[in-house]
């Protein structure tokens, strides 16, 4: 698989993990099926498509890729699905999981 393949799928993984976080809010707790299941089904589809990621990628990078983007991902979800407004600190943490994944994606070096 191609680098920029790889990365399409990291993307995948992205939104998947992050639906599996808006629907795992949604379950509350697990106790509602239907969004329970969801939970479930995204969950799994999001490490399958990291593992297919895993072939081309280091792990490292990919897994600090995922968790960066879901991270943020994950954060304007629940400003706009759950009204969950982050302050200035937060913002500025967001602002340096951005450049942190920048870094590890263009400067990085794992073999």
């Amino acid at each position: 698989m191609a680098n920029a393949s790889a990365y399409v799928i990291l993307l995948v993984a992205v939104v998947l993990g992050t639906a599996a976080n808006g629907f795992a809010k949604g379950a509350q707790g697990f106790t509602l099926f239907i969004p329970s299941a969801l939970t479930a089904i995204t969950i799994v589809g999001c490490m399958y498509t990291l593992s297919l990621v895993m072939k081309t990628i280091p792990v490292g990078i990919t897994y600090a890729s995922f968790a960066g983007l879901c991270i943020i991902a994950t954060t304007i979800v629940g400003m706009y699905k759950f009204n969950q407004m982050p302050d200035l600190y937060t913002i500025i943490g967001l602002a340096l999981i951005i450049a942190g994944v920048l870094i590890v994606n263009l400067l990085g070096r794992a073999n």
